[in-house]
């Protein structure tokens, strides 16, 4: 079991940044597959971005196309901490963000096993 507790959201004006992090407890951080999602008001929960090791001395990212070149995902083995830095943030950027844990590289949120309670990030025009 690993536990995720999110932190970092907030409200900010459009064009601006904020830094997501999430702390893993439990078992071993670096053996999962982390991925961070997010859920509007109305709207299914969908995908942001992915870290994974990719087994060649590297890891892999992957990025919704909603948020390539604005948001990067990263990751602290160390500190068992995830965490997303979005920049030039827009209002449709507005959601609750969770942190999730997985087994398998996915962008399905229901192939994720371990969820924190989400942080909101509302995005002001």
């Amino acid at each position: 079991q690993v536990q995720l507790v999110e932190s970092g959201g907030g409200l900010v004006q459009a064009g601006g940044s904020l830094r997501l992090s999430c702390a893993a407890s439990g078992r071993t951080f670096s053996s999962y597959v982390m991925g961070w999602f997010r859920q509007a008001p109305g709207k299914e929960r969908e995908f942001v971005a992915a870290v994974r090791w990719s087994g060649s001395s590297a890891y892999h990212v992957d990025y919704a196309d909603s948020v390539k070149g604005r948001f990067t995902i990263s990751r602290d083995n160390a500190k068992n901490t995830l965490s997303l830095q979005m920049n030039s943030l827009k209002p449709e950027d507005t959601a609750v963000y969770y942190c999730a844990a997985g087994e398998l590289p996915s962008y399905l949120y229901a192939d994720y096993d371990h969820w924190g309670q989400g942080t909101q990030v509302t995005v002001s025009s």
